[in-house]
């Protein structure tokens, strides 16, 4: 196994992950046309040491601030979108660990991400009345230990995973995550995703048929919402800085082929197209987008971070605020650059085999993750009557 690096604070963790956003940014284009999948790269991601930052510092990690760990992800996704969403639901269960599970199970998991060891997930389910709607059952057996069974859809990081939290529901129906080793026997990973955009993240489908779990590997995921709570504000907070890398990566793309590739409309009087007032006009609009949404995630973050310093009901109502309103912003700006892109850069730019059209294609993706339109609702009700947000791990 290829030695795992471990970073030491904040600082060096921002450093590792601009050297290695820079590398992945060079084959993005060609990994999206050809959908090859990252795992070189996953793999290089893995031995730097990032993936480890959240583990708590008495168990060996960085325990980096979420301020850190969202600029990271926006780093990533503003070279490769697909990329940066594969190891989101990996901080996300090594976040529930630090929630709910026992003191020896974040002791044996901790220890399982520091040498290198990597989280997928199998949560999201088709075809059920709603997202919440979880029908994957984890049936307890005479020995303590259970069996389980059902069917996962978007299940990104799977494929590339050593350990596969999967969302489940006993017999009483309260929502557990049992962790299931990738290559155990009646677990199927099918790399069958084929959506428009985020083509590499291998969000397939895994199947589970009667797969043998022991009871310590099962964690009551249904009292993280008993109380405060930032399971959802932490996931939200990543998704947003996945959109809001994609706007700034596709602003830069956006610049370099302007400045490097357009000819200037004939009206215009200038000798490059960097000069057309209108032109300018346009790129001034697009920045101040893009710099709205990377100051939300920033503010978002720092919420996010307080509440974790002192967690209460009204700290972690306005670390959910603070989220919702940052992906709204950073779903608008995705969505709204990456198709700019084409507008400011010409005919050419819409050529096929410069795959500027990933960017779009990303966001017009990613963006669909949950709907914004339910965020503003909550956002709304909280800023005008002082109503908080549902603690369904979404806000």
């Amino acid at each position: 196994m290829t030695a795992v690096a471990r970073i030491a604070d904040d600082a060096q963790a921002l450093a590792v992950a601009a050297e290695l956003a820079a590398q992945f940014r060079k084959d993005a284009a060609e990994r999206d046309a050809r959908r090859r999948l990252p795992r070189t790269e996953l793999d290089r991601l893995t031995a730097s040491g990032l993936l480890a930052l959240t583990v708590p510092a008495e168990f060996g990690g960085a325990d980096v601030r979420s301020v850190t760990l969202a600029e990271i992800f926006r780093l990533l996704a503003a070279a490769d979108a697909s990329l940066a969403q594969i190891p989101q639901s990996h901080f996300v269960y090594v976040n529930v660990l630090r929630r709910q599970g026992t003191p020896d199970q974040r002791e044996f998991f901790f220890r399982e991400v520091l040498a290198g060891k990597r989280f997928g997930n199998a949560q999201s389910e088709a075809g059920t009345r709603h997202v919440q709607d979880i029908r994957t059952r984890l049936d307890r057996q005479a020995d303590g230990s259970y069996v389980l069974t059902g069917v996962k859809h978007y299940s990104t990081g799977a494929l590339f995973a050593d350990w596969i939290p999967v969302l489940a529901r006993t017999e009483d129906d309260s929502l557990h995550v049992a962790y299931v080793p990738r290559d155990a026997p009646g677990v199927t990973v099918d790399d069958d995703w084929d959506g428009m955009g985020q083509r590499t993240t291998a969000s397939g489908t895994v199947r589970l048929d009667a797969v043998a779990v022991p009871a310590d590997r099962v964690v009551p995921h249904h009292l993280t919402f008993a109380g405060p709570q930032l399971h959802g504000a932490v996931a939200q907070l990543l998704h947003a800085a996945i959109d809001t890398g994609i706007a700034s990566g596709a602003l830069a793309e956006a610049v370099e082929f302007v400045r490097t590739k357009s000819r200037p409309w004939f009206e215009s009087g200038f000798e490059t197209a960097a000069e057309d007032p209108l032109l300018i006009q346009r790129f001034g609009e697009l920045s101040i987008q893009v710099r709205s949404a990377e100051a939300l995630l920033g503010a978002a973050a720092r919420s996010v971070d307080a509440a974790r310093d002192d967690l209460t009901d009204d700290t972690a109502a306005a670390a959910s605020v603070a989220v919702a309103t940052a992906k709204v912003s950073a779903a608008n700006a995705a969505v709204e650059v990456a198709s700019a892109l084409f507008e400011v850069s010409g005919t050419r730019s819409a050529l096929d085999s410069l795959g500027l059209h990933r960017h779009w294609r990303d966001a017009r993706t990613h963006t669909l993750h949950d709907p914004s339109r339910w965020k503003v609702q909550h956002i709304g009700r909280y800023v005008l009557n002082g109503t908080r947000p549902p603690r369904h791990g979404l806000l």
